[in-house]
C-alpha cells in the first residue's frame, strides 16, 4: 500500500467536471432554443444534469471532509484561501453592474431626457418592499453568524434552530422579490434603467438562491452530526458568502432603490 508523506489532498479522478461543464452547455444552449423556439427539452435536461452533478460532487467533497479525514489544517487553509479568492471575483462581478448604472445616472444623455430616473420610467417606492427585503437579509446575517457562534460552542440545538431560520430568511427573500419583479412597472426591456435594474437585482437574486442552497445543504450536514467545535470549515464557507450576499444587498438598495429613484 503506497504510503503519503505530506498533509495534502491528492484529489481522485472524477467524472463530475466534465457532466458540469456539459450541463452548463445544455442550460445556456436550451435557453437560448427557449428563447427563440419556444422549446424547453434542452433547457430541462441541462438543469437535470446539473442538479444529478451537484449531489453526487457534493456527496464525494463531504466524504472525503467528514469520513475519509482528507480535509487536514493545510488543506482546509487552501479551501479557505480559495474561498477569499472566490468572493473577490464575485465583488469585481458585482462592480461591473454598479459602474454601468452610476455611468448611466450620474450623467443621463439626451436620449433619456436628460434626467434620472429616465423620462416615463415609474420606480419602486423604496420603503415598501425594498425596505422589507433589506430587513429580512439583515436579519438572516444576525442568524446565520448565531449558528456560526452556536457551532463553534458545541451548542447543536441552537445551531440547527438558527441555520434553519436563515434558511427559511432566504426563500422569504426570493419570494418577495419575485413578487416585486410581477409588479414592477417597467421591465428589463425598458431602456438603460430596466436593464441595470433587473441584472443587477436578478444577478443578486441568483446569489441568494445560491446561498439558501449552501445553507440548506449545511443544515442537512448540521443534523446529520458532520459539523464539529473545530471542522466546521464547510460552514464557514456558506457564512462568508451570505455576508457578501447582505453587503452587496445594502449596496444595491442604496445606490439603485433609494439613490436612484
Amino acid at each position: 500500500m503506497a504510503r503519503q508523506l505530506h498533509p495534502y489532498h491528492m484529489v481522485d479522478p472524477s467524472p463530475w467536471p466534465l457532466t458540469g461543464a456539459i450541463a452548463a452547455l445544455l442550460v445556456t444552449s436550451g435557453l437560448a432554443t427557449w428563447f427563440h423556439h419556444n422549446s424547453l427539452f434542452l433547457l430541462c435536461l441541462g438543469l437535470a444534469l446539473m442538479i444529478l452533478t451537484m449531489i453526487q460532487w457534493w456527496r464525494d467533497v463531504i466524504r472525503e471532509a467528514t469520513y475519509q479525514g482528507h480535509h487536514t489544517p493545510p488543506v482546509q487553509k487552501g479551501l479557505r484561501l480559495g474561498m477569499i479568492l472566490f468572493t473577490t471575483s464575485e465583488v469585481l462581478f458585482f462592480m461591473g453592474f454598479f459602474w454601468a448604472f452610476y455611468h448611466a445616472s450620474l450623467a443621463p444623455t439626451p436620449e433619456l431626457g436628460g434626467v434620472w430616473p429616465p423620462t416615463g420610467i415609474t420606480t419602486l417606492d423604496p420603503f415598501e418592499v425594498p425596505l422589507l427585503n433589506t430587513a429580512v437579509l439583515l436579519a438572516s446575517g444576525v442568524t446565520v453568524t448565531w449558528a456560526h457562534h452556536s457551532i463553534i460552542e458545541g451548542n447543536r440545538k441552537e445551531a440547527t434552530q438558527a441555520l434553519a431560520l436563515t434558511v427559511l430568511l432566504g426563500l422569504y427573500f426570493t419570494a418577495l422579490q419575485a413578487m416585486e419583479y410581477i409588479e414592477a412597472p417597467f421591465t428589463i426591456a425598458d431602456g438603460v434603467y430596466g436593464s441595470s435594474f433587473f441584472v443587477a437585482t436578478g444577478f443578486h437574486g441568483l446569489h441568494v438562491i445560491i446561498g439558501s442552497t449552501f445553507l440548506a445543504v449545511c443544515l442537512l450536514r448540521q443534523m446529520c452530526y458532520h459539523f464539529t467545535t473545530l471542522h466546521h470549515f464547510g460552514f464557514e464557507a456558506a457564512a462568508w458568502y451570505w455576508h457578501f450576499v447582505d453587503v452587496v444587498w445594502l449596496f444595491l438598495y442604496v445606490s439603485i432603490y433609494w439613490w436612484g429613484s
